[in-house]
């Protein structure tokens, strides 16, 4: 097996575990006021925090560093129209149904439905793609690996770096969403995974109550 040029390891700050510590919980505390956001305003957002954010999710570990994403960011009037069109005709399909009884019965604490005017309202869709084959040349088409995991942990930078910058967000997955593929120009073989949600929260934006209800440490983790 070849091996790569290594490079030193560039260390972190010197810092005591006091410090390590509060600095854990300063971004936890953070993190704890993260909510999803489902009533945007129209007030612009400046480009550069959309691609700084961007950047961070590129800083993702990923399968054999291949960093199977590609995020098409959508701010045109007429693209977001078209692609709220699109998500609320799988949106109806959805709640007439499809979804299933004990899927609507899941989400009914939230008060959600087929309408999504935010598609139209907020200044930015980030769509997220899940790249099969890919490379760091643009005609490569080499095969990567865990695509799936990759994209969700870059996916987690990115609303992490948008929180960070004061930038309301929400995560939506209509289903199915291979019209993205069309209205993003990207090629077929590239799976919509996810598309985020940013600007800023309407003046009159709420919060389901059953949002804010996380489960204890106790229940997300176990120490062996």
């Amino acid at each position: 097996m070849a091996v790569s040029d290594s490079l030193p390891w560039k260390p972190y700050p010197e810092l005591s575990d006091a410090e390590r510590i509060a600095r854990a919980n300063t971004f936890l505390e953070s993190m704890r006021t993260r909510r999803s956001c489902r009533h945007f305003a129209d007030t612009p957002v400046p480009r550069e925090v959309i691609e700084a954010a961007i950047f961070a999710a590129g800083t993702a570990p990923s399968g054999a560093n291949r960093q199977p994403w590609h995020f098409a960011v959508v701010s045109s009037p007429e693209a977001k129209a078209a692609i709220r069109v699109a998500a609320e005709e799988e949106e109806r399909n959805f709640y007439a149904g499809v979804a299933g009884e004990a899927w609507l019965e899941a989400v009914s604490p939230l008060g959600t439905g087929p309408d999504k005017p935010f598609l139209e309202t907020a200044p930015w869709l980030i769509v997220a793609f899940a790249q099969r084959k890919g490379g760091f040349d643009a005609a490569a088409r080499v095969q990567n690996y865990h695509v799936t995991e990759s994209v969700g942990i870059a996916c987690g930078l990115l609303l992490a770096s948008l929180h960070q910058a004061g930038i309301a967000t929400l995560t939506h997955t209509p289903h199915p969403m291979r019209f993205f593929n069309r209205l993003c120009r990207r090629p077929a073989e590239e799976k919509p995974l996810m598309i985020i949600v940013a600007g800023h929260p309407a003046a009159d934006a709420t919060v389901p109550a059953f949002a804010l209800k996380k489960k204890p440490l106790e229940q997300i983790a176990s120490w062996l």
